[in-house]
């Protein structure tokens, strides 16, 4: 993305693995399993607190075990969350309580079960020779080895009902987000069904699945071009291969800096043959007292946003300036927020007409990246709640407020709920509704304060990548003091 006013989201748009397995039915059921009822917000911060005292190769290594013993489905961040609490309390059963924590015992019981499934797999981590790509195979699954048509590494089970390809694309071709509108388009007379999207600077991830299989892609950009894997596999063989495809996505490196990591050891982050126990996860220590949201600068003072975000805030800052309240809403739940200093925007045209129903739009909000809050597009789709207007989208706690654009990059809403689904499959919030301010609700609120909003230009239709470089400008995060 050139250009000046493109730069901080651009920077904060570098993000590390996400894994999007919409198709994962046994991740579903997992993620959604119940929380403990006693005091988890107090367990959960002192187990945080004593997880992230470790070093984080130690942190990574605990949730690759966790992805092998069957109980995590999430990117391997070394980030501690609900996720990884929960998937603690699942490995330890009724061993102890359900605290998030891992006393050294447990912590080599979980070591020891990974490993077991992991030899069992035959899991090793490879250095491509035809695309460069550090990569686990399964090689119990996948032995057979061949080369695609397209020159990269091909490996298949004896049957050939899973196939995974590595591939490369040198510098000058197709853009990523190009590549990225081919692989979403659906054939209204094709069988086949995409089941989660997520576009970002320097990757994607597409999921789907056909009458009798499923697909997972992963494209990454460097560089060096293109570097990525797919593999597709029968229906039939999801119980096994869904948990695999997450080893296999987690271990995935497209532009490797070194020689491939040594194996994991029979204890995760203790050197082979140390006698030395593991550290408990039990130190506590203070955090933030701060909450996120989302704001779209209307013009160099002036902001808009959710209630939900700056509600109950002691203090307000709009990216780098602090903010005061300047006009809240209760009919829209929107507000306005004076901006303090100078800036510069350039605010999206505001379109008159609303979302239709399941219309696609793009979505720019602001996520946790290993401590950092960083942009990111998020697909949605126009909906109705109650005769009312909503949205769909994989949104998480801190996106309230998030601006959503149609395809031509006009804005369209402003999501109005504080998401407070921290439950992600494989590190993507699942798809839910949430309450949408629409065209109309925008322009009324913009009336009682006098500002108002260039009328959008239709034109022709953009990829998101072209949506976000459009709009990305006048979006900022909220941060709110409480």
């Amino acid at each position: 993305m050139p250009r000046a006013p493109l730069l901080p989201l651009r920077n904060a748009l570098v993000c590390s693995v996400a894994l999007a397995f919409a198709v994962l039915a046994p991740a579903l059921a997992l993620a959604q399993a119940p929380a403990p009822t006693a005091g988890p917000s107090q367990q959960m911060a002192a187990a945080q607190a004593g997880f992230e005292a470790l070093p984080e190769a130690e942190r990574k290594a605990i949730q690759n075990d966790l992805i092998w013993a069957g109980q995590f489905n999430g990117a391997v961040s070394g980030s501690y969350g609900p996720l990884t609490f929960r998937a603690i309390n699942a490995f330890k059963g009724a061993r102890g309580p359900a605290d998030g924590l891992l006393p050294p015992a447990e912590r080599a019981a979980l070591a020891k079960a990974a490993q077991s499934a992991r030899d069992a797999a035959g899991f090793k981590l490879l250095a491509d020779d035809k695309t460069g790509v550090q990569i686990g195979i399964p090689q119990k699954l996948l032995p057979k080895r061949d080369v695609t048509p397209s020159g990269g590494s091909r490996w298949q089970s004896a049957d050939e009902k899973v196939t995974l390809d590595t591939s490369t694309t040198p510098p000058g071709g197709d853009d990523l987000a190009a590549i990225f509108e081919k692989a979403i388009t659906v054939n209204p007379n094709s069988p086949r069904k995409i089941t989660y999207k997520l576009l970002r600077p320097d990757f994607f991830v597409v999921t789907g699945e056909t009458p009798t299989g499923r697909f997972y892609r992963r494209l990454s950009a460097g560089p060096q071009g293109l570097r990525g894997f797919s593999i597709g596999y029968d229906k039939a063989l999801a119980p096994t291969v869904d948990k695999l495809v997450i080893a296999i996505a987690a271990s995935f490196e497209p532009f490797p800096t070194g020689p491939v990591p040594a194996q994991p050891s029979a204890i995760a982050g203790t050197a082979a043959g140390t006698s030395a126990g593991l550290p408990s996860l039990l130190a506590p220590a203070a955090r933030s007292n701060e909450r996120y949201g989302v704001a779209l600068a209307l013009n160099e003072r002036v902001a808009l946003s959710a209630s939900a975000a700056v509600d109950g805030c002691r203090t307000l800052r709009v990216g780098t300036r602090n903010a005061k309240l300047r006009l809240k809403d209760d009919a829209s739940a929107l507000v306005l927020l004076d901006l303090e200093g100078n800036g510069a925007a350039k605010p999206p045209g505001l379109r008159s007409e609303a979302a239709g129903t399941s219309e696609a739009l793009v979505l720019v909000a602001y996520g946790n990246d290993a401590g950092k809050r960083s942009a990111l597009a998020l697909p949605g789709q126009g909906a109705q709640a109650g005769g009312k207007p909503a949205l769909s989208a994989p949104l998480q706690p801190g996106q309230a407020g998030a601006p959503a654009f149609d395809r031509q990059g006009r804005l369209v809403g402003i999501v109005t709920d504080n998401p407070s689904d921290k439950i992600l499959i494989a590190g993507v919030a699942p798809q839910r509704s949430y309450a949408f301010a629409d065209a109309a609700a925008i322009q009324a609120v913009l009336g009682k304060a006098g500002v108002s909003l260039p009328p959008a230009v239709a034109s022709q239709e953009l990829s998101t990548g072209a949506v976000v470089e459009r709009v990305s400008g006048a979006v900022q995060p909220i941060v709110c003091g409480l």
